[in-house]
Order: structure tokens, then sequence, then C-alpha cells
């Protein structure tokens, strides 16, 4: 048993008889599959303390021959695989974990020859049958004359690989010779029996080409078969809820809400933390300080802060991700910027929709906190008011709710650009912002059959607040966007899912620069 060829499952170990442990095993049977075929070259990137090193030991505790595992994975589904006893410990598997080698920024021009170094030095260890190999041997040479001898492969698992495009952001010559010394250790090499590599970023990418183009890359944007290995699923969560005796609709509250391959996965972090300790607040976080968010969200591209505070109100915003060139500093458009805070996890991203949106009440904390200083003026203010604003309209205050609306744009008039309808939106996004605990996501214009109501608040379960038809008008009246309201049976629509509903109206006067509001309760017809 070596430290990066062959090594043991301690590491694996101590998660599998932790407290809380989820069981990960059929991520095997994907690399199972994947073993010695076309596909052997796995990029798995998903945000940090989402369990990729979890993963990586997993893998290593069953492939590497350094170890015994079959104890470890007694029970878990992966036992019952036919594939399961075939590769179980029967593999040359090389380890290491890029960071381990990178302890600051003085690191960066030794680490390749480190990393060689340490592997080479096992790699005689565990084959001194294979004579002393040369001093200044490269890694990828010594490997062709083992599998020459031997006929023996490796299965090399990668863990961090992206750091250095991380630690080393401006160093183009480092991230270059980085990625031709894993080009040069994989492209064609026959002793390649799979590779599974995995980090935050996906494959750094010039125009727009990978860089190394041999890998199927599996991310945030594009989890392919593995969405559900990228944290704990809905299900799994429930029932871990269920054992633990915690609140499954506060846990969904707040570390629900990324959408990976179509399913609802959680952070692994946030939940086994809360979990362990009985109490809700951002865990994942936390082990970042927010001036990490602050730098990404205040670029100064057109429209990025607008979509932000969108977004804080439950409003996605649709973006391209194929532009973003996978790092940490080539950024052309607010899609870059939006993409890399995927990979990142502070954004959940549709792939049906190609749609952004923040996906938790975790997440959002961290905003806020980003947002009290800086470019920023006024916001916090104007999302002290909402609740306010919100008691108001469950009053039928109209006057009160146009004031507030008022205030509220004064408040954010640097980042809004009052010009259009949009503009309004963004406002009342912002204005019912405190909607977030008592109703769903906002469905922005609603399908009635005879047009489309601006924006909708549903209630959620077990809630008895009134649902709110919200019609916005610019340069007209709220009575008018009350009669719109009725004239086109918005309500209708929605009448089926709720009790009562609130009809509201609200118009901007951009010559006077004010707000106007009008509220009705809606009654059923019959």
């Amino acid at each position: 048993m070596g430290i990066y060829v062959n090594p043991g499952n301690a590491s694996f170990e101590m998660s599998r008889f932790s407290d809380i442990y989820v069981d990960k095993s059929m991520l095997i049977a994907q690399t199972n599959r994947a073993y010695r075929t076309e596909r052997r070259f796995l990029c798995v990137s998903r945000p940090r303390r989402f369990g990729k090193s979890m993963a990586a030991n997993m893998l290593t505790a069953y492939y590497s021959r350094g170890c015994e595992s079959g104890r470890l994975f007694q029970g878990l589904a992966i036992e019952g695989q036919e594939s399961f006893p075939a590769h179980l410990n029967q593999h040359n598997v090389i380890r290491w974990d890029v960071q381990r080698f990178l302890d600051g920024k003085r690191s960066l021009d030794t680490f390749i020859d480190e990393i060689e170094s340490m592997v080479l030095r096992d790699l005689k260890r565990e084959f001194p049958e294979c004579g002393d190999f040369p001093t200044g041997s490269r890694l990828k040479t010594v490997l062709d004359e083992i599998y020459g001898q031997t006929g023996e492969g490796f299965l090399f698992i990668i863990d961090e690989w992206d750091c250095v495009f991380r630690l080393a952001k401006e160093r183009k010559e480092i991230q270059k010779e980085y990625l031709d010394f894993l080009r040069g250790l994989f492209k064609g090499a026959e002793y390649v029996e799979l590779v599974y590599m995995t980090g935050i970023l996906p494959i750094k990418k010039y125009g727009e080409h990978s860089a190394l183009n041999i890998f199927d890359e599996y991310s945030m944007t594009s989890p392919k078969g593995l969405g559900d290995y990228f944290g704990f699923t809905e299900e799994e969560v429930r029932r871990q809820c269920e054992m633990h005796g915690v609140d499954y609709g506060e846990m969904e509250r707040w570390y629900d809400g990324y959408l990976i391959g179509g399913k609802h996965i959680y952070n692994p972090k946030s939940v086994a933390d809360a979990l362990l300790w009985k109490e809700f607040r951002s865990y994942w976080t936390g082990t970042e300080t927010y001036e990490a968010l602050k730098v990404y969200i205040e670029r100064d591209f057109d429209g990025l802060k607008e979509a932000v505070v969108e977004m804080l109100g439950g409003r996605p915003c649709r973006i391209d991700t194929t532009t973003f060139q996978n790092d940490m500093t080539t950024f052309k458009s607010k899609d870059d910027v939006f993409a890399l805070l995927i990979h990142l996890g502070y954004l959940s991203y549709d792939e049906s929709t190609e749609e952004v949106s923040i996906p938790n009440q975790e997440i959002a904390q961290e905003y806020l906190r980003a947002m009290k200083t800086g470019a920023w003026d006024g916001l916090a203010d104007a999302l002290n008011r909402s609740e306010e604003l919100l008691r108001s309209t469950w009053s039928l205050d109209g006057e009160a709710v146009a004031e507030g609306m008022s205030a509220i744009h004064n408040e954010t008039a640097s980042l809004l650009k009052y010009n259009d309808e949009n503009s309004l939106t963004c406002t009342v996004l912002m204005a019912y912002y405190s909607a977030k605990a008592n109703y769903m996501n906002p469905i922005m214009e609603l399908p009635s059959g005879k047009g489309y109501a601006d924006v909708v608040y549903l209630p959620k379960r077990n809630t008895d607040h009134p649902a709110l038809v919200v019609e916005l008008k610019w340069n007209e009246s709220a009575q008018g966007a009350i009669a719109q309201i009725k004239d086109r049976r918005y309500a209708s629509w929605i009448a089926d899912y709720t009790g009562d509903i609130l009809l509201v109206g609200i118009n901007y006067d951009k010559k006077s620069k004010e707000h106007a509001c009008v509220i009705e309760a809606w009654k059923k017809e019959g």
C-alpha cells in the first residue's frame, strides 16, 4: 500500500461510519461501465462541499489493490450489482489531490514536478521487478515501461483537479503547462484503464474547444447521467429528516433549489450539519467569505445588477452558458459571470429552460451579505420595507403600498434604470421579497386565455394567506390595471389552487414619478 499508488481505504471508512451517511455507491456502477472503454475519461465538477472528495475516496477504496474494502460496502446498493465483485480491490490505482501540492502561490512553479516525483517513488516500491527508473524520468514514460513489462494498467483518481486555475487565476503559462502535463499523461496511453477527475470548474476552454477533449464532462450545467451523485436527492433528504426527527419543510426552504438533471438536489454539507445540530442556518456559505461572491456580482456588465435583484425576488434569468471559458478571469458578459456562479454553487441552472435562479434561503442570505457594501446603494433598505408592504397589501391599503413602492424606487434608483415596465416589475419583486416565507416563487406572465397576468403569487401549502394577482401599468392608471385583471379573468385561472385572492393594480407615472395602487378582494363567480 502506498500513499499515491494503491492507497488504502481509511478516508472512505471514516465517511462510511459517520453519524450521517447517504449511500452514493451506485456511482461505481457508472464508472464500471466506463472502464476500459472510449468513455473511460470522466471529469465531474461541482461546488465545494458537495461530496467530491467523498466520491473520490469511495472509488479509491473500491478499486485499489492496496486494501480490502468488502466490509465497507456491505449493505450498500452497489453490492447487488453484477460488476461489483469483478472490480473490488482488483486494480492499480493512482490517486492524488492537487490541492495538497499547492499550499501557496510559491508552489505553483514546482507542483507538477512534485506530483511526478511522489508518484514515481511509490511506483518503484510497488513494481520493484521493473528495475530502477533513470533519474529525471517522466511519469508517463515510467507508466509505459511498467505496462510494457507487466501488461498491468492503471486507474487514475484525481481530486481538486482545477485547483491551479483557482489559485493561479492570472498565470496562463502555469495553466497551460498543467494542461499539457495531463494531456501527455492520458491521451493515447494504453496503460489508462479509467480516469475520474473531480473539481469545481469544468475543463478549461480556449475559444470553443476544451483543452482536454478526450474527457466527458459532467457538470452543474450538464450532469448527463450523474445528477443523482452531485448531492443529496429530495428522497434521500426526506428519509434522513425522518430518521433524525428534523422538519423537512424547513430543510426544503433553507437548502433545496439546485435543479440538476431534472431532480432537486441538496448541498450535502448543509443538510448533514442541519441534521446533526438540529439548527437551520448557513453552513456551506460559512466555509467562504462573502467577498468571493461580491467580486463577481459587482462586475460592470449591462443588466447584471438588475438580474440579481430580480432573482432575489424569485424571477429566474435566462442565460447562454456556452460562451463561458471555464476559468475565473475571462468574462465578456453577465452570462459568463452567472455561469461561473453556477459552478461555484451560488446559482441553480435549469437545463430545460436555460434559466438561472438563486436556489434557496441559505444562498439568498449570502447575496444579501455581499450587497451590504459596495455598489448596491439602498437595496438593503428597500428589502427591509418588504414585510410592511406585504402586510399593507393584505390589508387592502393601496395608498400605503404605493408609498412603499415609491420609496423602494427612490432607494434603488442607482441600481434600476426606470425606463419601461420591466423595471417596474423588478421593483415589485423587491417589494414583495418577504413573500418568500409564505408564497411560492412568483409566476411571471401567467397565461389566462385572454392575455398574461404580470405577476402571480400563490401561497404555500398550510398557509392561510391570499393569492396575489398583480397587474402593472406604465403611464396609465392603477384602476385600469384592476379592470384588465377582471376583464381578462386572470384570477379565475388560479381559483382552484387557493382560497382568497387579491387583485393588485399598480401604475407608475413617469412624468410625476409617482406610483399608484388599487387593491381589491376577488369574489368567485357564481
